[in-house]
């Protein structure tokens, strides 16, 4: 009966309740943008977002055959680090249709240290499919993807996978998501066991079990009191359940509710579409269920992607400013040895096409692209035009970074900002993605210096590629200096670098990336009077320091406001401006305790008065020479990062691995049950945790895990700041 009310869906959500796989390949622009679905496949680390991924490719007929991530043969794990380690490292984009849809997807890595892939990508996504280890629940990494996710406001859908194993339980894995995550779930689906083995699912809505065969074609019965007895009573209370639970956030179902004065008379349709408006609304998430690696479930999680997930159209209204006109944002870099740098980025306006000459908002400036090209994961396929909505890879752009706005022209530009300020919408010109603070850092060198040329490209590639990657060069050591998000991310960018780009590069030992604090409330000035050759080069500058507990996202360097500062800092120069700035982040990048960068402050610019003919490079001099005085006279605090860390293992290793801890200055927060396993959750520095694997892998006969996440940089107490100047000095 219910499903016979779900026919109507397929005029306004374009779905084909059809068994097995169903494919109907189209060129993309034959798409109309109420069909696309530009989504991401986000979790903690081994969910299965990749199986996942891989299972909706073959029943979509893009592919012919499954791999597997144990066999290194996935379409979108193509890196040779990613088939070699059986981990995501770099997000791949993927283009295949579903019944009359088409989905835009982004597989993503889970590992922490990549987490600057997953944030690039939700800046450009319209919704997103979490999937949960059914064993598991809700885990450290899910916690940061779902975080990311509210920043964007992406509407989710929960898909907890491998449903196969022995101690899934999916009752568990909807309490986490409502106790850690904050959220109501609203689960469609139970799973259907036969002699304790994962056969299928039992569809709410309709009221059906699925069964998937050897061959994974699935077959749909209809649930009956007479033969299903339990069963069919507990689905009918878990649909009344669904019904309750969305009435109470759709008004419109809650009406329908009180007129027929029954729970069970609601059509299908009316709960779909109140599912639908409370995903888009961000209220509650709907939780399918099933397992990857054993094939089922995939095709009902696509087709809750095309009931429940936003088309473009539904959402980044602020990009209307430009009308027709081309609006496209850069959120991933990739470079190809054959066609060179290939911009990927998402189009929110307009049509982009092949050979178009673009004008780079942030940047300023104009930029010729070449090919115009659709991705496949590693594979390419070039077309002439794509239009809004979807997702184009650009080559021939030489400056064009992550988080840049491309439109057509300077005065199409010009054009959208004045029409998004008189409607007093959202700074989209500002908007990118934040970029985490490194925690880890170590030098890197040549073989020879035959190779120096060779690896600062290299190194220039794969900054631009990941925006976490930070390449600093260190005045009193002569060494490039490599900081990064954790020792794998570093360890990938050394075999990168061996093997994409053929240089054996030499990396030091691993460091803390240290931060330094100003203590105390400071202004001075600094004015420079020099003669170079018949030159004359004066500076005068005003600067204070301000202590904060934390960086706002606005920037460091801020104006003074007062009347008399205005007046005096209007008339300077943007060239000297823009020279004061480059000498603040100068004197800002070494303290004087570990040579660490100085953070949780403001630097408040009073006044600048620059002689006539005085080089800006004077100028940048004269702001670092004030900036370190400052901080000199300020006194500064060493920062150290701080790591959110869960250790899992059985209860009789729980006492060792506590005893461990403490001795690691970790502040336990909870000690929790995972299945048969004891978890522990706590607050550890990063020093205590080097080589911590290896520790607890004898601790408990290696039988435990453990994962982290950072949280903050954090004051140190007198005796550990000691203990951290003498590590990096080594004095």
């Amino acid at each position: 009966m219910y499903r016979n009310q779900l026919k109507s869906l397929k005029k306004c959500c374009n779905i084909d309740f059809v068994k097995g796989c169903y494919c109907t390949k189209k060129l993309i622009k034959e798409y109309d943008i109420k069909k696309l679905r530009n989504i991401g496949i986000l979790a903690h680390i081994d969910a299965g977002k990749t199986t996942t991924t891989e299972r909706m490719l073959f029943y979509s007929g893009t592919i012919s055959r499954m791999g597997e991530v144990h066999h290194g043969n996935t379409v979108t794990d193509f890196m040779e680090q990613e088939r070699d380690r059986g981990i995501t490292i770099r997000s791949a984009a993927v283009t295949f249709p579903w019944k009359k849809n088409q989905f835009n997807l982004i597989d993503t890595p889970g590992h922490i240290d990549f987490t600057m892939e997953v944030e690039q990508t939700l800046n450009v996504l319209d919704g997103a499919i979490i999937v949960l280890d059914g064993s598991a629940g809700v885990e450290a990494q899910t916690h940061t993807v779902w975080r990311q996710s509210d920043k964007y406001n992406i509407p989710r859908i929960v898909f907890v996978n491998k449903m196969d194993r022995q101690d899934a339980d999916l009752e568990m894995c909807c309490k986490s998501i409502e106790s850690k995550l904050g959220t109501d779930v609203i689960a469609l689906q139970l799973p259907l066991r036969q002699d304790n083995k994962l056969i299928g699912l039992v569809d709410l809505l309709t009221l059906e079990k699925n069964i998937w065969d050897a061959t994974s074609k699935v077959t749909c019965e209809s649930l009956s009191e007479k033969s299903d007895g339990a069963l069919w009573t507990l689905a009918n209370e878990a649909r009344l359940k669904i019904i309750d639970k969305v009435s109470e956030y759709d008004d419109d179902l809650a009406n329908k509710i009180i007129e027929s004065e029954s729970l069970s008379s609601v059509n299908t349709v009316d709960i779909v579409k109140g599912i639908r408006k409370i995903v888009l609304e961000r209220k509650a998430v709907p939780v399918l269920c099933g397992s990857a690696y054993k094939n089922i479930g995939i095709q009902p999680l696509m087709d809750g992607v095309v009931l429940y997930l936003p088309s473009p159209n539904e959402r980044n209204k602020q990009f209307r400013c430009f009308e027709d006109g081309l609006c496209a944002r850069v959120f991933k870099i990739l470079h190809d040895k054959q066609r060179g740098p290939l911009v990927f980025c998402r189009v929110y306006s307009g049509q982009v096409e092949r050979g178009q000459k673009f004008y780079n908002i942030h940047q300023k400036i104009n930029e010729q692209s070449n090919k115009l090209l659709i991705a496949y994961a590693d594979d390419y396929e070039e077309i002439g035009s794509l239009n809004n909505g979807n997702i184009a890879v650009l080559t021939g752009l030489k400056n064009t970074i992550t988080g840049d706005i491309l439109t057509n022209s300077a005065t199409s530009a010009q054009r959208a900002q004045k029409k998004l300020a008189a409607s007093n919408g959202e700074n989209l010109f500002d908007l990118s993605a934040s970029i985490p603070e490194p925690v880890f850092f170590c030098s890197i060198e040549p073989p020879s210096l035959a190779y120096q040329t060779g690896l600062e490209l290299a190194l220039a590639e794969l900054q631009r590629e990941d925006p976490s990657l930070r390449v600093t060069h260190d005045h009193e050591t002569g060494q490039t200096v490599l900081a990064g998000m954790g020792e794998l991310h570093l360890e990938i960018i050394k075999d990168r670098i061996l093997k994409e780009y053929k240089i054996d590069a030499d990396l030091g030992p691993l460091q803390i990336a240290y931060c330094e604090a100003p203590m105390r409330k400071i202004g001075g000035d600094v004015n420079v009077q020099t003669q170079v050759g018949n030159s004359k080069h004066s500076v005068g500058i005003n600067i204070s320091l301000i202590p904060v507990d934390r960086d706002d996202g606005k920037g460091v360097i801020r104006l003074d406001k007062s009347p008399d500062a205005a007046s005096l800092l209007a008339a300077v120069f943007p060239k000297n401006m823009a020279a004061v700035h480059r000498g603040i982040e100068v004197g800002l990048s070494h303290g004087p305790k570990v040579g660490a960068p100085i953070t949780n402050l403001q630097v408040v610019l009073h006044s600048l008065v620059v002689g006539r003919g005085t080089s800006e490079t004077m100028v940048s001099a004269a702001a670092t020479q004030c900036i370190q005085k400052l901080i000199n006279e300020s006194g500064s605090t060493v920062l150290e990062p701080i790591m959110h860390l869960e250790v899992v293992c059985p209860e009789e290793y729980l006492s060792g691995v506590m005893a461990d801890l403490t001795k690691r200055r970790a502040i336990i927060q909870n000690v929790s049950i995972r299945g048969s396993n004891k978890m522990v959750t706590c607050e550890t520095p990063l020093s205590e945790l080097m080589q911590y694997s290896t520790t607890l892998r004898t601790i408990t006969s290696g039988t435990g895990v453990f994962n982290m996440e950072f949280i903050e940089y954090r004051i140190m107490s007198e005796m550990d700041e000691e203990k951290a100047i003498e590590s990096v000095r080594g004095f």
